[in-house]
């Protein structure tokens, strides 16, 4: 009947384990793909694309169960060409918006598959009951948290279950040895008399060597994964967002009246910093813009802030001499021992805004969209394809080169080092 019961035990905890290393591997695998197709198609797709809606093309929901997945790489990372080609679903499918379909082909297959992912599920909305408000903050700090803090939930509970699991079984092999012994007529003490020590199971087993070790490990796994995880994020400021002094919304701003950025942040193709834009630049628009419509026919108060710290009277178009700044709260802040320059990646390679700052034409609020570790940036410099053709930069390298081929005399100006940021930084 030992044998039995021991047998019995093994493959229960076979069977735990294998159960939950199945499920975690899967639940893993699936919020990981969707959580970066949802960064991906903020990057790249919300400019024209929305799943529930359409902007300048169609609404993407459902789009997986209309097109083959391996179709929707090839035409997600070059339409044009798969148009081009006479392929009846391309050509049917650019007939659905005025505007030409981009082509990505910086993006791997798997990139795509996690878009169609992310498209699939969509983004978690709070529930629309009334009192509904602690529940939707629960779930966005839920999904800040991540994948990490669902693993490490989901496995204090399965631990909790399997011990429980573990006592009953425990408990039925306990009575089923006790009706083997007394059908053997083997005197068994009363389990009423053997159950008046409450404690009696928890000495029992705080003498079991297998299972203090079994709780050790679990102990060093939990508090080693939570310290990881930790250690890993400490410095990571993904979605700080505070309070600014002056209520600015980007989503006004560059998404409804379409601002082109540089008309504000003038410093990002010229210089390191984006520079933030003088209250001058508001006043271009604000001089006369007051939205008075929304405030019964008064100025608004953010605006009347911008008047305020310019001392600019409204009534008279005159501007006085007790000014003072607005003291904007820095957002996105690297350490010092890093080097960025906003000219070298908008200018030189290119890149959009959103590429970093995520889609800022959709915040009300500006926060920090992307975790601007030194990996993160490495794993886009792996992936981002430089662009030489028609590139003042790298055609002043390609002559450089010509001339060294040549024996010709080249010098550090030629190279660029009469930057300014070359030096001061």
């Amino acid at each position: 009947m030992r044998s039995i019961s021991l047998f019995f035990r093994n493959v229960a905890k076979s069977l735990i384990l294998v159960s939950f290393l199945s499920s975690a591997a899967v639940s893993s695998a699936s919020a990981q793909d969707a959580k970066a197709g949802a960064a991906i198609f903020k990057q790249k797709c919300t400019a024209c694309h929305a799943i529930d809606k359409a902007v300048v093309g169609p609404a993407l929901k459902g789009v997986d169960t209309k097109y083959d997945e391996a179709w929707l790489v090839k035409w997600v990372k070059n339409a044009p060409s798969l148009i081009a080609s006479g392929d009846a679903q391309a050509v049917k499918a650019a007939g659905f918006s005025p505007a030409m379909m981009s082509a990505f082909p910086e993006l791997s297959d798997d990139d795509v598959k996690n878009i169609i992912a992310y498209v699939k599920v969509g983004d978690v909305k709070p529930a629309a009951a009334a009192g509904a408000a602690g529940a939707a903050a629960e779930g966005a700090a839920a999904s800040e948290q991540g994948v990490s803090n669902f693993m490490l939930f989901g496995l204090l509970a399965v631990i909790i279950i399997a011990f429980i699991v573990i006592l009953v079984l425990n408990r039925v092999i306990s009575t089923l040895e006790r009706v083997m012994l007394q059908k053997k007529g083997i005197a068994v003490e009363d389990e009423e008399a053997e159950s008046a020590d409450r404690f009696a199971g928890l000495k029992k087993l705080s003498k079991n060597k297998k299972f203090i070790l079994f709780i050790v490990l679990l102990c060093i796994i939990f508090l080693g994964s939570a310290g990881w995880k930790g250690m890993w994020e400490t410095g990571v400021h993904t979605g700080y967002q505070p309070v600014q002094p002056i209520k600015f919304s980007h989503q006004l701003h560059a998404g409804v009246n379409k601002i082109d950025c540089q008309y504000c942040h003038s410093g990002a193709a010229t210089s390191k910093n984006a520079s933030i834009p003088s209250l001058n630049v508001c006043m271009n628009c604000h001089n006369y813009v007051t939205a008075s419509e929304k405030y019964d026919g008064k100025t608004s108060p953010e605006i009347m802030k911008i008047y305020s710290a310019l001392d600019y009277n409204e009534e008279t178009k005159q501007y006085g001499n007790n000014t003072k700044p607005v003291e904007w709260i820095r957002i996105h802040n690297l350490p010092d021992l890093a080097y960025f320059n906003h000219s070298q990646h908008v200018s030189v390679a290119g890149i959009e805004c959103q590429k970093c700052h995520g889609p800022i034409q959709t915040m009300e609020e500006v926060y920090q969209y992307s975790p601007l570790t030194m990996k993160w940036c490495i794993n886009c410099h792996k992936q981002t394809e430089v662009n030489h053709k028609d590139n003042p930069y790298y055609d002043k390298l390609i002559a450089a080169h010509d001339k060294l081929k040549k024996g010709e005399k080249v010098t550090a100006a030629v190279l660029g080092g009469l930057e300014c940021a070359k030096c001061h930084y």
